[in-house]
């Protein structure tokens, strides 16, 4: 068994099979799943696990080269996010959603707090 980083067994394989430019959406329990990309569903009840524990999960884990959000996405999610990504790019919840269906995995989380929701670009290490 892993004794450190990501655990759960579905999301690890995923995130190995990630290359440059894969999107990943990181989503709120609300927010509609794409046909399509492979989906990690990590949520277990509202609020957990949280939209900020996954997201900051997964940037321990993947090299991100920019990040794009909703422009209506408000308060401790949005200033997490722009703490994160100096350069997020901010786009009408309905873009975000025509976005996400390009994505190649989505990560459902608990989130229960509205628009908590970014479409990750993934980089490289090198």
């Amino acid at each position: 068994m892993k004794k450190a980083g990501i655990l759960n067994r579905h999301l690890s394989g995923a995130l190995a099979e990630l290359g440059h430019g894969d999107g990943v959406l990181v989503c709120d329990a609300g927010m509609p799943i794409p046909d399509g990309p492979r989906v990690v569903d990590l949520a277990f009840r509202a609020g957990v696990p949280s939209f900020a524990e996954v997201v900051d999960g997964l940037l321990a884990e993947l090299v991100v080269e920019g990040a794009t959000a909703a422009k209506e996405l408000r308060g401790r999610n949005r200033a997490l996010l722009e703490g994160h990504f100096p350069g997020l790019s901010l786009v009408p919840h309905e873009r975000l959603k025509e976005l996400s269906a390009g994505a190649r995995l989505v990560v459902r989380t608990g989130e229960a707090r509205p628009y908590a929701n970014v479409l990750l670009r993934c980089g490289v290490f090198f």
